[in-house]
């Protein structure tokens, strides 16, 4: 069933054309995967589709029995809230609906009066109509809803009572989406959802959205989410849409092919114009009525051909290629031992690494665990607390930092780019500043008036022109789009250098990195593959263990690890026992709080203050024990 669709929507500013004559249908249950350039329109559309914006002209359906919720690349919080207060307020209903529980449980606690007996039964059918909508409205769960959203998207117990105001920029994103998911939409519209969340909260948010009963449009560059999530994809490109029936790769395979027979279609029919128009000239060339009647035949019939288009190409991304001025030593870093913690804070211990020349390798890990630290303690821009940091012979460091905070917000582009590499010609600065699509007056813009895309562009120009040997790069696909990105990832494959990048994107993982570096509290746990390796390895640790973890070490410290690993697994067997005996001890105590429920509909209690009574002990009994079992659930969780 159809519940949402547009028929020749268009929207302008001014002379500008942002989207034109958009034609799409979405169906109940569609995961809709939205792509295209940046500035193509995808979030002035998902405006649009949310009454944020009007359109110029067309048609929008959107079933009014439906529920839209949003989540924009910048939302507004309440500041004075603190995380969990912020949750809570998707559940106001059912607060009011625990008030007013609680207010009549006080009175269903008088001392029974016959003569108000009217007063009594009417209390008692109120608390059941009550408790049995709360029942319904999620009322014993919507905790255990908050706590698993919460959890699933990054944010420990201790976080729950930090007010909104001491968050930074990415963790009132993740708030945001927290609040958004519990408020469960019919229709779901998520603009660039896995920023800001670690490799955990983006693979948990996909099982969520997996799952998800609802109808799902997702804006997203991140090109292995989309393949996990989506069923559908439309493409918004050149101000049209095109749709597809399938993920991202089948749809880029189904592109790649509908092009080349486009392309070829367009080819044969040109060549045949061209015969003809060849034809055509040399018949009139004989200048003779007869030659010159079987010209004008021909002309109208080709006239009358119906011409086929070139098929659109995609918008050339930027031209990304990395090179190196001097060649490094072998061995390019050596890390002993390094620790560093910020006052109670403690980041990281027991690191140690070594990186060889022209490796390209990934440092993963929880967010806030201290992986941009760990850069800047490489590039001595900090200390460490302790331990050894020493780089190898030649070696020059190029640093991309996903902050931008290295940008003069006051300077114009070509001016930015020109100051740190003043020995450049105009011609230069200006070919240079074009291979990253700035051409034209756009080179003065101001640095302040840029979006996250260029701003990043910027920075990848200025790397790029540096010729280091050694890149750190800190989330260097963020904010970029998938051509972009796909540039990235081809001047990375072709760098004659060493890499070493923090990342969140894992088709960037996959394509790029040899060697994944896990970033833990008391070490540095290696994984030597890709990111589909580091997957494997995490959900069976046991494999590959005789070709990598093996080398080098003796018979006793093999067999001591081997016990060590059947031992955590005990533990994860038992955990996994006890919870599911919680919830089922959980599920058949909410039945029994169901049963009590309706009994107090029944006339021979609601009409005997006794079993009533009696009855109602047992409820508040079993909702205190309920409260006792989610707690201990939640523990486990």
């Amino acid at each position: 069933m159809i519940i949402l669709s547009c028929k020749d929507l268009c929207k302008s500013y001014g002379i500008d054309i942002i989207l034109s004559n958009i034609t799409f249908n979405i169906n109940e249950g569609d995961k809709v995967g939205l792509i295209g350039p940046n500035g193509a329109g995808k979030s002035t559309l998902f405006k649009i589709l949310t009454s944020q914006l009007e359109y110029d002209s067309g048609d929008l359906f959107l079933d009014k029995n439906k529920k839209i919720g949003y989540l924009a690349q910048h939302l507004s919080l309440n500041s004075n809230n603190t995380i969990y207060e912020e949750m809570l307020c998707v559940f106001g209903e059912i607060l009011n609906l625990e008030n007013k529980i609680k207010n009549l449980e006080l009175k269903m606690n008088e001392p029974y009066d016959p003569s108000k007996a009217d007063y009594h039964n009417k209390i008692i059918k109120d608390y059941t109509l009550a408790t049995e909508l709360y029942n319904n409205r999620g009322g014993y769960t919507y905790k255990g809803e908050i706590s698993k959203v919460l959890k699933g998207l990054g944010f420990l117990e201790e976080d729950y009572t930090k007010e909104i105001s001491i968050l930074s920029g990415g963790q009132k994103t993740r708030v945001a989406l927290c609040k958004l998911l519990l408020t469960t939409p019919d229709i779901l519209l998520l603009d660039e959802p896995t920023n800001h969340l670690d490799l955990d909260a983006v693979e948990w948010l996909e099982e969520y959205l997996k799952t998800y009963k609802g109808t799902i449009m997702i804006i997203s560059h991140d090109r292995y989410f989309l393949d996990a999530v989506t069923n559908k994809t439309m493409e918004l490109l050149g101000c049209s849409i095109n749709s597809f029936d399938g993920n991202y790769t089948k749809f880029i395979d189904f592109k790649k092919k509908d092009f080349e027979t486009k392309l070829k279609a367009f080819n044969l029919q040109q060549a045949e114009i061209k015969r003809q128009e060849d034809i055509i000239e040399k018949y009139r060339s004989f200048n003779r009525e007869k030659s010159i009647k079987a010209a004008e035949s021909r002309q109208k019939a080709l006239d009358k051909i119906e011409r086929i288009d070139a098929p659109l190409k995609d918008p050339k991304g930027a031209k990304i290629s990395f090179k190196t001025l001097i060649t490094s030593g072998n061995d390019v870093l050596h890390i002993e031992n390094l620790s560093k913690s910020y006052g109670e804070k403690h980041l990281f211990s027991n690191i140690n690494l070594d990186i060889k020349r022209s490796e390209k390798i990934a440092l993963i890990g929880e967010n806030g665990r201290g992986k941009t630290t760990l850069f800047r303690i490489i590039m001595d821009s900090i200390k460490a607390d302790q331990g050894i940091n020493v780089l190898g012979k030649n070696v020059f460091i190029g640093y991309y930092d996903q902050e931008q905070s290295n940008l003069n917000e006051n300077k114009t582009i070509i001016d930015e780019v020109w100051d740190d590499f003043p020995r450049m010609t105009t011609t230069e600065v200006r070919s240079a500043l074009a291979a990253f699509l700035f051409t034209g007056d756009d080179v003065f813009k101001h640095i302040s008036k840029l979006s996250g895309g260029e701003k990043c562009r910027i920075n990848l120009l200025k790397l790029m022109l540096s010729k280091s040997n050694f890149l750190l790069l800190d989330e260097p696909t963020n904010h970029l789009d998938i051509m972009s990105r796909e540039a990235l990832e081809d001047a990375i494959l072709n760098y004659d250098g060493t890499v070493m990048v923090i990342s969140h994107d894992r088709y960037f993982l996959n394509k790029v990195i040899h060697k994944i570096y896990e970033l833990k509290e008391n070490c540095l746990k290696e994984y030597l593959g890709n990111y589909n390796y580091y997957m494997e390895k995490k959900k069976n640790p046991l494999r590959f263990n005789n070709i990598e973890e093996n080398i080098g070490k003796t018979k006793t410290k093999i067999q001591q690890e081997k016990k060590k690993k059947r031992e955590i697994e005990k533990l994860e067997r038992e955990k996994k026992k006890i919870v599911k005996d919680l919830e089922e001890n959980i599920s058949n105590k909410e039945n029994s709080l169901v049963e009590l429920q309706n009994k107090l509909c029944f006339e021979e209690i609601y009409s005997n203050p006794q079993k009533s009574e009696e009855i109602n002990k047992k409820i508040l009994n079993l909702e205190s024990e309920l409260e006792i079992l989610y707690s201990k659930w939640e523990s486990y969780m």
